[in-house]
């Protein structure tokens, strides 16, 4: 073969590969992911919030699409940062439970993004394992334990990371540790206390306002982060050409919110920013959970998704205004191991209303962390000691520990969910259809129900990881 038709064979070669390589001679945009930690989505401005103001993240709204029916499936840190990074619900992936981990066979973001050429890496908080499922690139600046979140931080790490290779895209997550407790970060000052809007399932007591507004100071305190991430990656010159999203997680560590499955619990905030891609200052209505952001952004970087690999599934076509739906249900569930005695529970949303299913009715709810560490929510013992004189207090104590088989709540009238329909005949129908279509969810998981929320099933995720581990390290 002559040199010339050398060339012409090579060039042809290289441009097939690029045909057949997803992503590959495509225009790929970099991703940043910043997380929250312990955020009540209504706590915040854009999504109602009246106490605290929060101006980075309304500019970051201003420039992309809000969304106001975003959902995680577990109301803890690890089993809901597993599903974000993993496009599988927890039963799925392996996390069922907070402290636990994902089965060792998972794939997760680092690898699909890898495969498409990404280095992929994590600032902050990680809270996943094993290592062989998240084999992210740690990224120094930002505190890895939320234990005692502290205000230091250090954004030169994250710069380097995103502007190290000109050729190669990024995708970074910065997970923050505010506003989980303790909530020792901000100032409160800031707050008046006697002018805080409560929530009403917060007992309206001195305690509970006063350490709202520690809480608050946080939230604030998340907002100045945001922009000092949203600034940094500018100082790089990336910004027109990353995909940047933000979620507030789960709720906050109020009684009702994290560790439940009430809508402030496992309902997120979400933001996404794509310049030139996603129209600015727009929201939607289209309903999407943490499983569904994996396979969107390997749709973004050019790749291919197949279904089988995910319970979720891409909205690009919402992130690009094709669509203004994505999935008909979002589904949740929480496993009390061990965070206290197992109370396992199941839920379904169709953005409307939302039936729960408490599976061990006659048990005693019990989260150790909201009602046992002191330190953590002196509000508790003060709701304890005034619920012989306070009604309110003594109500939402009640609802927290004591609860029916199901619940059903008009959500998009009642959304704090405090009026339970689920013995309502009017909306018997609604209740059908929703409990019929958890059913099938909860087959599809090949999720055994109650019998999941034990000490064994924990211990035997544990194992696995442990052993797949000794594993690799003996070569057998």
């Amino acid at each position: 073969m002559s040199p010339r038709n050398t060339i012409t064979a090579l060039v042809a070669a290289i441009a097939l590969l690029a045909v057949a390589v997803p992503g590959i001679g495509a225009e790929r945009p970099d991703f940043l992911m910043v997380i929250a930690d312990d955020a009540t989505f209504r706590d915040l401005p854009l999504w109602g919030g009246q106490n605290v103001k929060m101006p980075n993240l309304d500019r970051l709204a201003s420039e992309g699409l809000v969304f106001d029916q975003a959902y995680l499936t577990i109301a803890m840190c690890q089993p809901c940062r597993s599903e974000l990074y993993t496009g599988l619900y927890p039963v799925r992936n392996g996390a069922c439970w907070n402290h636990s981990a994902s089965k060792p066979d998972t794939k997760s973001i680092c690898h699909h993004l890898g495969d498409l050429g990404y280095r992929v890496g994590i600032a902050g908080k990680t809270h996943i394992v094993p290592q062989s499922s998240f084999p992210f690139e740690m990224v120094d600046g930002y505190q890895r334990n939320c234990v005692a979140p502290t205000a230091d931080h250090d954004p030169t790490a994250i710069r380097e990371f995103m502007a190290r290779d000109a050729e190669q895209p990024f995708c970074l997550v910065v997970g923050l540790v505010v506003p989980h407790v303790v909530w020792t970060v901000g100032d409160p000052s800031h707050f008046d206390r006697k002018a805080l809007k409560l929530p009403p399932n917060l007992a309206d007591l001195p305690q509970t306002r006063e350490d709202f507004a520690k809480y608050l100071a946080e939230i604030e305190y998340l907002d100045m982060q945001i922009g000092e991430i949203l600034q940094t990656l500018e100082s790089t010159g990336k910004s027109k050409e990353t995909l940047v999203l933000f979620t507030s997680e789960q709720g906050a560590q109020f009684p009702g919110c994290k560790w439940t499955n009430w809508d402030v619990g496992v309902h997120t905030g979400v933001v996404v920013r794509w310049p030139g891609k996603v129209a600015p200052g727009n929201r939607t209505g289209a309903m999407i959970q943490y499983a569904d952001v994996l396979p969107t952004l390997i749709e973004a970087a050019g790749g291919t998704v197949d279904p089988s690999d995910f319970d979720g599934s891409s909205f690009l076509p919402v992130l690009l205004g094709r669509n203004d739906t994505h999935r008909r249900y979002g589904y949740a569930m929480h496993n009390n191991v061990p965070e206290g005695p197992p109370y396992p529970i199941r839920l379904i949303s169709d953005g409307r209303f939302r039936y729960i299913r408490n599976l061990t009715p006659e048990a005693t709810y019990i989260e150790r962390h909201v009602m046992g560490v002191q330190e953590h929510n002196p509000y508790w013992a003060r709701w304890m000691y005034m619920s012989g004189e306070n009604r309110q207090a003594y109500d939402l104590i009640h609802r927290y520990m004591h609860r029916p088989a199901e619940h059903l709540y008009h959500t998009s009238e009642d959304p704090y969910e405090m009026t339970n329909l689920a013995n309502d005949p009017h909306y018997a129908e609604v209740k059908a259809r929703l409990s019929a279509e958890l059913d099938r969810w909860m087959e599809s998981q090949a999720d055994p129900g109650a019998a999941l929320d034990t000490k064994e099933a924990l211990q035997a995720v544990r194992r696995a990881v442990a052993e797949s581990g000794k594993t690799k390290r003996t070569g057998k």
